[in-house]
């Protein structure tokens, strides 16, 4: 390998390759589930040095593992243990190439974290809606990479939906030019979607153009406590009905996930208290504030007239408004403190959601008493986190080993009879690539095998990841 690092350095100098010393940030996954030993991190600053690492990979036959801000959840960005995979980390290209006011579009590069891409748009006046927890640390290449869904999908949609065009390096090097901010463009195959959501596998996404919208006159926000799932579900119908294109956020939580916000970040309020079910609904609204207030607060006083609702708080202002957003987020980082737990991303149509809830509820009660699910999500779309946590006094570490594969086959068989997925945002990387295998419609699964074999012959890029 040193005749491959040397012409490496020779490429990118020595503040883009690290060999040696303590390479952990890229090696570690943040669930801290994939630990893996790197060749090496090499880390171009342009689109011409990505080219320049994957002609060099093909050339002397190394894999390639492309990482943004690495905060996957799936083991889809760090090296195996091998310690002869390369980390190509894209955390150099951060640049905002361009903001286009009028097309109503951004062009960032791969390395550009959300957060100031989201800043980049509101500088201009204008809304880029993707937003996920992460989106201090995750990265454009990286939301795109997995298809991220976020907060907003029921107005925006994921990653994919926002996409205009992208620019990527493919497996033997070449750059492909496809940075186009049109939104119709029928000449063949659109080569854009199937590189977003392949993890790495198919090529290196080096930048994006990705859609911007206007930025809404006022955000109302508001928490509201329901008895139970099928109310949330009653109260989202209704929602759609009085609110439209408007309702941009509805997220819910069991008690269980606030219980374990109260126990392990206290200082967090929770104005309802410990209600069965907690939704938290967020109107964008284009004409006023007043115009928003309205329309939510009739809505909600709908809902407690058919009884979908028992209790409601509406933010008074934007500090609240953050409060309440902060209270569904806080409850990844919650179970991140309680140690290890099983977690399942999963997607059903909205309608199949309490079943499978209540049946899944029921069977881990007899089956595992104590054990406690934490059930939250973007239950707007379809997309549950439905995880599951150790009961008191049992280690985590000790539960997973003892029931990991068992709960997940129950609960993989419970969404696949549904018509749900097992991956509804977060992809499948190291952690779901068997399930895959097992639980994909062979002949898409025999398209994407083809797809792969096409793109990268040599099975370099992201080796042992999804596929």
């Amino acid at each position: 390998m040193s005749a491959f690092l040397e012409a490496l350095r020779a490429k990118l100098g020595d503040a883009g390759l690290l060999v040696g010393g303590d390479l952990s940030v890229y090696e570690r996954d943040w669930r801290k589930r994939y630990p893996g030993r790197a060749l090496a991190v090499a880390r171009p600053a342009s689109t011409d040095e990505v080219a320049a690492v994957l002609k060099l990979c093909h050339e002397h036959r190394v894999a390639v593992v492309p990482q943004g801000g690495n905060t996957g959840l799936v083991g889809g960005s760090t090296p195996d243990d091998s310690g002869r995979q390369l980390v190509l980390s894209l955390s150099r290209m951060k640049r905002v190439r361009a903001v286009d006011a009028a097309n109503a579009s951004l062009t960032a590069e791969a390395g550009c974290v959300l957060a100031e891409a989201q800043a980049a748009a509101a500088a201009a006046g204008l809304l880029f809606p993707l937003s996920l927890a992460a989106e201090g640390s995750c990265t454009l290449g990286g939301n795109l990479a997995t298809n991220a869904g976020g907060t907003q999908v029921l107005r925006y949609g994921n990653a994919r939906e926002l996409c205009l065009g992208l620019e990527v390096v493919t497996a033997s090097g070449e750059v492909w030019q496809g940075l186009s901010g049109l939104r119709k463009d029928n000449t063949g195959y659109d080569l854009r979607d199937l590189f977003i959501g392949s993890e790495g596998t198919l090529g290196v996404i080096t930048a994006a153009t990705m859609k911007l919208y206007p930025q809404p006159k006022d955000r109302v926000t508001a928490l509201a406590a329901c008895g139970s799932l099928e109310a949330a579900v009653a109260l989202l119908g209704l929602a759609r009905e009085r609110a439209g294109d408007a309702l941009t956020g509805f997220e819910v939580m069991n008690r269980a996930s606030l219980a374990l916000v109260a126990r392990e970040l206290p200082q967090l309020p929770q104005p309802l208290g410990a209600a069965a079910w907690t939704v938290l609904l967020e109107l964008s609204d284009a004409e006023s504030a007043e115009h928003a207030r309205a329309v939510f607060e009739g809505l909600l006083e709908a809902a407690v007239e058919r009884g979908s609702v028992e209790d409601a708080a509406i933010a008074q202002n934007l500090q609240q408004a953050q409060a309440f957003w902060h209270l569904r987020e806080a409850i990844p980082l919650a179970q991140a403190q309680a140690g290890l737990n099983i977690k399942h991303d999963i997607a059903l149509p909205v309608s199949a959601i309490p079943g499978f809830v209540a049946e899944m509820d029921a069977a881990l009660a007899a089956w595992l008493p104590g054990a406690e699910v934490i059930d939250f999500g973007h239950l707007g779309d379809g997309n549950l986190h439905y995880n599951v946590q150790a009961p008191p006094g049992v280690a985590p570490a000790e539960f997973l080993a003892a029931h990991e594969a068992a709960i997940n086959e129950r609960v993989y068989d419970a969404v696949q009879r549904r018509g749900g997925s097992i991956s509804a945002e977060h992809g499948i990387g190291r952690l779901k690539r068997e399930e895959l295998a097992r639980r994909k419609d062979p002949v898409a699964l025999g398209l994407m095998q083809a797809i792969k074999k096409a793109l990268d012959p040599q099975g370099l890029m992201n080796p042992g990841r999804v596929l």
